[in-house]
């Protein structure tokens, strides 16, 4: 009954890897079925972030299992418009790097929109491309992906379901969140040839894929709303043989996560009779006390009042769970000996570790919080995991160059060295494309101005040099939005801070919903080295390590807040604490007024910030709790 509400089958998996891994089985097990019969086997492929770790599996299975692909003929879903094949951000490109190049498929059994057909020519290149798809036999599978507002290839809402093959204009929501593909907003094509949705449908088999929390809430209208073209993947109920393979995180907004009382029994815990209540209080909008025994029963949850007894004992558990998240000492308060405290109230002060991935999510997704454990006594180290040079605009470097030269020419300052860097540097940014990578000396450039900038937080914050780490994880240093896969090199950084150090308390990102995976790399690196210590201190059986007393605490950052009823720790700030914070993030000069992958969101990274604390503070305040300014909000992780 848990998935009762489901109208289409949803395979969950704990992580992408996992839920890529069985699609590629998938594909595998249908090609190798179709060489088997002595027929062609005709797939439709996705591109874009979520079917990158699909392709590795298969360009894997290709190399160590001898999975051939001749006998594969393969239709891309989509491509930019005008685009050409080379460019980076291409299609084209896309496919040969991730897939093509690294297989034995025939080339002329690849097909793609081209994206540099002269517009006159655009309908009789769209019509041949679906004559091509039937003289193939049609498609046996096809892979899709999904987009935050339901787009299935480049079908925005309001494509009708008959649709074939055709240029389409993007919707804004879509050029935003691909924007960090392009650095800039202004350069993201405004139209798209793509397969359209009827010629999705004719496929004899789909599996869309999703990965990650920012997928969810689509996610849940695709599968469990009505089908609609105001929601382009929603159509897909209609297929007869069609399933989505999500992760853990995407699956996060559906009922049998979300409100599983509703899908059937429930296993009535603290945490979810909390949950229950809350989203119970959020819909009404009452406060939780005010809660009755009717309003229980009329939405669902009469089985709840089973288990509490009454209505006023279930509202006064979960108002106590609120009222104990609230803390103002984030380090835990040596005088107050409150068993039900979020932190432990000794030892104090704490060593503490902020994981920054990058080099303003400290300020940004913490900075109160930052700042009242430096100003209540703690030792507070600062972690800056990356440098973050792939986020500086081009224009701020030649601002810093300027500076420079200018520089030299106040104090006569006669370096050849320098002076060659400088002027290698400006000659590269006057000729440099859009497409090409920057030099390391750019990349060096970049990094020097965010590492200044980290620097100069720290030292509003009142942290002392010693205590600010530049980690440069390898995994970051590619030059390029792509990143590399986390290396032992990443981890073995990380345990050696860690081991030098020995914190009571480790600050790291938690927001998985960071578009371009940056954070889930650094939250990943970050549990795999605390995961590394705590088994050699189990093996060794040293009961007394450092270890064993150091506690994992996830903030959220500029993407989005945790949910209410998951918050374990929240720490209040009051007006002028916000505006102090404000201040912090204003050193980050880079970062202000033009940011190159700031996602779907056009608000700059400290409005984004201010919102988000002051919505949890209203949220509390609304559940009946103490109004706030603004509140920072964190959920302890069990590694």
């Amino acid at each position: 009954m848990i998935d009762a509400l489901e109208k289409i089958p949803v395979k969950i998996f704990p992580t992408p890897l996992e839920g890529s891994l069985y699609v590629a089985r998938e594909v595998a097990s249908l090609i190798r079925r179709r060489e088997a019969e002595g027929k062609k086997c005709v797939i439709g492929l996705a591109t874009g972030s979520t079917p990158k770790t699909l392709y590795a599996q298969l360009v894997k299975m290709h190399q160590e299992e001898g999975l051939s692909f001749k006998n594969v003929i393969a239709f891309n879903l989509d491509q930019y418009y005008p685009m050409a094949k080379d460019a980076l951000q291409s299609y084209h490109y896309f496919m040969r790097k991730n897939l093509f190049e690294h297989t034995d498929i025939d080339p002329n059994n690849y097909h793609l929109p081209d994206g540099m057909v002269p517009r006159d020519k655009i309908k009789e290149h769209c019509l041949n491309y679906e004559k091509q798809i039937e003289e193939a036999g049609g498609i046996d599978l096809q892979i899709l992906g999904i987009g935050v507002n339901g787009h299935i290839g480049f079908n925005e809402p309001g494509s009708s379901v008959f649709t074939k093959t055709r240029l389409t204009a993007l919707d804004n929501s879509t050029r935003l969140a691909n924007s960090y593909e392009f650095g800039n907003m202004s350069e993201v094509p405004r139209m798209a040839i793509t397969m359209g949705i009827g010629t999705i449908l004719k496929s004899k088999r789909i599996i869309l894929m999703a990965w990650g929390q920012t997928k969810a809430p689509v996610l849940q209208q695709a599968v469990e709303g009505d089908d609609t073209e105001l929601l382009p993947a929603s159509l897909l109920q209609n297929h007869e043989d069609c399933s989505f393979v999500v992760d853990e995180h995407a699956a996060t907004e559906l009922t049998r996560f979300k409100r599983p009382w509703l899908t059937g029994e429930c296993e009535w815990t603290p945490a979810m009779i909390k949950r229950a209540v809350v989203d119970l209080a959020l819909k009404l909008n009452k406060p939780v006390l005010s809660l009755t025994n009717h309003d229980y029963n009329d939405n669902g949850l009469s089985d709840l009042l089973v288990e509490a007894g009454d209505a006023y004992e279930a509202n006064l558990q979960t108002f106590y769970q609120l009222r104990d998240s609230i803390t103002g000492w984030p380090g835990g308060k040596p005088t107050a000996y409150r068993s039900n405290h979020p932190e432990r109230d000794t030892p104090f002060p704490k060593k503490a570790i902020i994981f920054s991935p990058h080099p303003d999510d400290d300020i940004i997704s913490m900075g109160g919080t930052f700042m009242r454990l430096h100003d209540q006594g703690h030792q507070v180290h600062v972690a800056y995991q990356t440098s973050g040079n792939i986020a500086v605009t081009d224009e701020f470097v030649t601002r810093f160059l300027d500076f420079a030269v200018g520089f030299e020419k106040m104090f006569d300052i006669d370096d050849t060295k320098s002076k060659s860097i400088l002027d290698d540097a400006r000659k590269f940014l006057a000729a440099k494309k859009t497409t090409d990578t920057d030099t390391p000396e750019i990349r060096a450039i970049k990094g020097l101005i965010r590492r200044c900038e980290a620097n100069a937080t720290c030292r509003y914050v009142g942290i002392k040099d010693e205590q600010v780490h530049f980690l440069n994880l390898p995994f970051y240093e590619t030059g390029t939005i792509e990143k590399k896969p986390m290396s032992d090199a990443d981890v073995q950084l990380t345990y050696t801070l860690l081991q030098k150090i020995q914190p009571q308390q480790v600050y790291c990102a938690g927001d998985f919903a960071d578009p371009h995976g940056t954070h889930k790399i650094c939250f990943d690196v970050v549990v795999a080295a605390l995961q590394r210590i705590k088994a050699e201190a189990l093996h060794t059986n040293n009961e007394t390590h450092w270890i064993h007393n150091c506690w994992l605490w996830l903030y959220k950052g500029a993407w989005q807040e945790w949910d209410i009823a998951d918050i374990e720790m929240a720490v209040p700030m009051s007006p002028d604490q916000v505006l102090k914070k404000r201040n912090g993030i204003f050193i980050h000069q880079s970062q202000k007024d033009n940011i190159p992958f700031q996602g779907s969101d056009d608000r700059e990274f400290w409005q984004r910030a201010e919102q988000r604390n002051a919505n949890t503070a209203n949220l509390y305040a609304q559940l009946g709790l103490t109004r706030y300014a603004a509140m920072e909000a964190f959920v302890k992780w069990e590694y």
